[in-house]
């Protein structure tokens, strides 16, 4: 029971987390580029991971280093990039509903490679709250989205790395903490990360006062919502099934629209708050095994 309720939590937390980030992410593009934003997120975030859990890092057996090496590419560096493209030619409003295609990903990519088995009520409640997060999006403001939907796929494509990420965690890697999995993960990543970011040029408008405002930004943004918010990730992860894990995807745009309600001065209308609830609704049924 307690387990139950953990998972619950963690979820919930999650959600705030990563559906908040995308403020700090707007924040921190007023001073430096998309892929910029992207390298300096897995930057801080591994620098915190590496502080407090390389003790860690010995724990890590040799055999395991491979799914550490195809976690960290699966579930951050790839998709941070993807992303980074993609969201400089569409809006984040089309991006939160096609990254709520993870769960449906993690559920096909359990079944045909992993040899995940689930119910029928998961497939349900992956499909219900899929529907809710489209009311959200669909009956949103409009008004800015922007008409490259090519870049789109590369979210579709991140969605399928989100997917496979959950599924390879869940089956190589339950038994190792999730402190473990994440200074792994990052401790691959940074230096790929500061590579990347050196030949963005990044290094020469650093003095900008605008770039070390948006810095403070993205320090939070890869402290908590990617260096933290990974370790809580991968603990509900274990605590439950790669669909339940995957579902904090329909969460993010629900907490989304409310901050844009309570702090930017949006509005939500009443299919919109049907959404909200029908995603809730799915979130329950998904996490039924």
């Amino acid at each position: 029971m307690e387990n139950n309720s953990t998972k619950w939590y963690l979820l919930g937390f999650l959600g705030c987390v990563w559906g908040s980030s995308f403020i700090l992410m707007q924040l921190g593009l007023k001073g430096v580029n998309s892929v910029q934003l992207g390298s300096l997120r897995i930057i801080f975030a591994a620098l915190f991971l590496i502080i407090v859990g390389f003790k860690q890092i010995p724990q890590i057996p040799s055999y395991k280093w491979k799914y550490i090496a195809l976690t960290a590419l699966c579930g951050t560096f790839i998709p941070a990039f993807l992303f980074a493209f993609a969201l400089s030619k569409i809006d984040g409003s089309i991006s939160s509903i096609l990254n709520s295609l993870t769960p449906l990903n993690t559920l096909l990519a359990g079944l045909l490679f992993f040899g995940m088995t689930v119910q029928r009520r998961q497939v349900f409640g992956v499909i219900i709250g899929f529907i809710g997060c489209a009311l959200l999006v669909l009956f949103g403001d409009g008004e800015n989205t922007t008409e490259n939907y090519y870049y789109a796929i590369l979210i579709v494509i991140a969605s399928i790395f989100y997917g496979i990420n959950v599924n390879l965690i869940k089956k190589y890697l339950s038994d190792l903490k999730p402190l473990t999995i994440s200074t792994g993960n990052f401790l691959i990543m940074f230096f790929p990360a500061l590579i990347v970011l050196y030949f963005t040029g990044f290094f020469d408008i650093i003095h900008e006062t605008k770039v070390q405002t948006s810095l403070s930004f993205i320090a939070i943004l890869g402290i908590v919502g990617t260096g933290f918010s990974n370790i809580l990730f991968f603990k509900l992860i274990q605590l439950s099934s790669p669909v339940f894990a995957s579902s904090v995807t329909y969460i993010i745009p629900v907490v989304a629209f409310i901050l844009g309600y309570l702090f930017m001065n949006e509005t939500l209308s009443i299919i919109q708050l049907l959404g909200a609830l029908i995603v809730l609704v799915g979130v329950y049924f998904s996490s039924k095994k």
